[in-house]
């Protein structure tokens, strides 16, 4: 039976005997018989061989890194080697056994010498427990089994889901916190004072929002809108957004320690990932020279040149999407469509949210290659730091691919288009697009709410059906080669490798980056569920809903759509620690600017303590925030629209009101209210910055990010060591 255990499979197609291609792969296996690996070759509709490591590998492997669990020095210790390790080796042997025209495996893929490799999926016990208590819908809810996932995956893979479900256990109290905020809106859903002025604003009537055949409007039609703003936008959004950042930090801290608590249990903690790729290649090699650390600056100043023309180009981007708002709000407004037209700013939000999600699709293809192309430009010296610089660099082009857009919609909508008479225009034609009515918050939280709904729904349907759909397609086209084999005549009995092998063949192939995908996905969600989160509390629950479901369809895809991944050792996640932790400090950043710059939470309390009612008398029955609307209009004369400006129907009077500015109504220029207003938005961001900033800080500092016990088990395992080392020391090689 241990005979016809094998490592890995070489897959290729049927080449003609005497042809390159026969003569490439000969030369390939004839190196791999060198080593001592045992070869078996089965043909089908392809060429299968199967290889299996010699011990004497897996004895060197054990002596170079001193793993205490070996004290035998002999050949059988490799016994003792767990499937992981076993795997990693040979992938590492293969991937790395040059032949004798100077090529590696990676080479002759590309020349269809070899199609592809891969280790098996084995009708294991733990391999049948993981499909029956993980990858399973039945069992959503249900803790993982992380042990049995690491000694079947390995320890990168294992510490993704111990990741992912320590983040989505942390969610719970996110999503209610959200919650929480959004029910405290919703209870002053028809009392809030600002929501009642502006139902109630029946004779304020206001400023076109476009230049041809648009008409006034009253006040009071955004009553539902203001409404359903100020459920998102109150005083518990400031507390919610203090929470968050707060969150953020313990949520990365505790993990620290989960971590800690893992790589101690799996004798993880002192591992070296350097040591044992040297160890790695000296087994492949023994007469390998490693390659040595160099830095070029023309190399580093090249790509960081191209990494900022790519970032520009995704800005211009986000710069496209404005001028399509633009002219979409044009068009919309005249549209005959009644509907269309009445609520043309909604539809601009809706199909520019829309149209930002197509380009993240597009986009997120491009930024992929431009990264690989970056990373091959610096020649990084091992693959654990080409996966680091990898890393930074998707991450970021992705961040602005994300987020460019809706940095616009949170800081600058509405705030740059000038005002009524002096409009700033695209091209000298479109007007710049204004916020909502009901406020510019409320156009954050469409777009947030339309990205995060349609890039977790499609994203995890295409996730889930694609491979499934691949799955199917390949197992149908093996079935006419089935059919033919078993109506042979003197058909030879089959060989039992072969139809394992062919199962692990009609699964989806994985790559290195398949496990990073899945790292990239969730990250970015992390960054749309802390960044924007005061201006859209319910982020949080929708990242817990999609958490629930990606754990458990990552599984299945895994264990029974895709061919086993090759196990890689890890003691932690890797840079993407660093960068969730940048994710963190921008957190406290964009709510912080989202409160002071995006909400109305600063105007309202600077009307209220300074331009009210109650600071010029005792009312304590009043609410102080009655009359805030009226001093948030600017007058505006009629006589003063643009020369092509044309309303409908024609208004008789003098003077209409705008919403949302603070202009003198001689000569439009801004009041003194708009500066207290701009000053108390500049000290309040200030204060909440270095406030939660502080309280990260000492959140770090509070929760240390190894435990105690893992320390003192460390120190008693250092002790020890060294004692037992001391009982070698013989008396006479003591000095003195």
């Amino acid at each position: 039976q241990n005979e016809e255990k094998w490592d890995f499979v070489l897959v290729s197609d049927i080449h003609e005997i005497g042809s390159e291609k026969e003569i490439k792969r000969k030369k390939f296996l004839d190196e791999l018989s060198k080593k001592g690996f045992t070869i078996k070759k089965i043909e089908d509709i392809k060429l299968f061989y199967g290889v299996r490591a010699p011990p004497q590998i897996f004895w060197k492997y054990q002596c170079l890194l001193k793993n205490p669990s070996s004290r035998q020095q002999n050949p059988s210790a490799y016994q003792d080697v767990p499937v992981t390790t076993r795997i990693r080796v040979v992938h590492f042997i293969l991937q790395n056994t040059v032949t004798s025209d100077l090529e590696k495996l990676h080479d002759l893929m590309k020349k269809k010498v070899f199609e592809t490799a891969f280790p098996l999926h084995k009708k294991e016990e733990i391999r049948e427990m993981l499909k029956k208590k993980w990858a399973r819908w039945r069992v959503l809810f249900k803790e993982q089994p992380i042990e049995q996932i690491r000694c079947y995956f390995g320890e990168k893979v294992a510490l993704y889901f111990a990741w992912l479900g320590w983040y989505t256990y942390l969610l719970i109290f996110a999503a209610v916190a959200g919650l929480a905020t959004v029910a405290a809106g919703a209870t002053v859903f028809s009392s809030s004072q600002v929501s009642k002025e502006i139902c109630n604003a029946n004779n304020t009537i206001m400023c076109p929002l476009c230049d041809q055949n648009c008409s006034f409007w009253l006040l009071s039609d955004t009553c539902t809108y203001a409404k359903v703003t100020h459920m998102i936008d109150n005083e518990a959004t400031v507390v919610f957004a203090m929470f968050m950042a707060i969150w953020a930090t313990v949520f990365l801290e505790l993990w620290k320690r989960e971590r800690a608590n893992v790589a101690t249990s799996w004798e993880l903690y002192g591992w070296d990932e350097e040591e044992e790729e040297l160890a790695l290649q000296l087994i492949n090699n023994s007469q390998h020279e490693p390659r040595l650390y160099q830095h070029s600056y023309l190399r580093s100043a090249i790509v960081l040149i191209l990494a900022l023309l790519m970032i520009m180009v995704l800005i211009g981007i986000a710069h496209a999407l404005v001028i399509y708002r633009a002219m979409a709000v044009a068009v919309f407004m005249q549209s005959d469509t009644s509907l269309l037209s009445q609520h043309a700013d909604i539809a601009a939000v809706m199909t520019g949210a829309v149209l930002h999600y197509l380009t993240i699709v597009i986009m997120t293809k491009v930024n992929w290659n431009v990264a690989l192309f970056l990373c091959d430009l610096e020649k990084p010296r091992t693959f654990s730091q080409r996966e680091n610089s990898f890393t930074v660099k998707i991450f970021l082009f992705q961040f602005f691919t994300h987020f460019s857009s809706l940095i616009y919609v949170a800081f600058f909508l509405g705030r740059v288009n000038g005002h009524p008479g002096h409009y700033v225009r695209i091209a000298g034609h479109w007007r710049l697009e204004e916020c909502h009515p009901s406020g510019c918050i409320t156009d954050l939280f469409i777009q947030m709410a339309v990205i995060m709904v349609l890039k977790q729904t499609i994203s995890n349907i295409m996730e889930y059906l694609i491979p499934l759909i691949s799955h199917q397609l390949r197992k149908k086209k093996k079935h006419p080669q089935r059919r033919r084999l078993m109506l042979g005549e003197e058909e030879e009995a089959e060989d039992p490798c072969k139809r394992q092998w062919l199962n692990n063949y009609e699964l989806n192939e994985v790559n290195v980056f398949s496990l990073f995908n899945e790292y990239l996905e969730i990250v970015i969600q992390y960054s749309f569920t802390t960044i924007f989160v005061a201006a859209f509390p319910l982020a949080p629950l929708l990242a817990l809903i999609n958490n629930v479901i990606e754990i458990h369809m990552d599984a299945i895809k895994m264990m029974r759509l895709r061919r086993r991944m090759v196990p890689r050792k890890a003691k932690d996640i890797g840079i993407w620690l660093q960068v969730l932790e940048a994710i963190g400090t921008l957190a406290v950043i964009g709510n912080g600017l989202v409160i002071a710059i995006t909400s109305d939470f600063i105007p309202v309390q600077v009307y209220k303590y300074m331009y009210s009612p109650c600071t010029r008398e005792n009312h304590t029955n009043m609410d102080c925030s009655t009359g805030y609307i009226n001093n948030s209009l600017s007058v505006f004369h009629i006589q003063d629209f643009e020369p092509h400006t044309k309303v409908l129907p024609v208004f008789k009077g003098e003077r209409i009101k705008e919403y949302r500015d603070y202009r003198n109504a001689d000569d439009y220029t801004y009041t003194v209210q708009f500066w207290h207003i701009f000053a108390a938005r500049l000290a309040f961001l200030i204060l909440f910055e270095h406030v939660a900033l502080c309280v990260k800080l000492i959140a770090a500092w509070y929760i240390p990010d190894v435990p105690q016990r893992v320390k003192n088990k460390i120190l008693t395992e250092k002790h020890t060591n060294l004692r037992d080392e001391l009982r070698w020391v013989m008396p006479w090689k003591v000095p003195g």
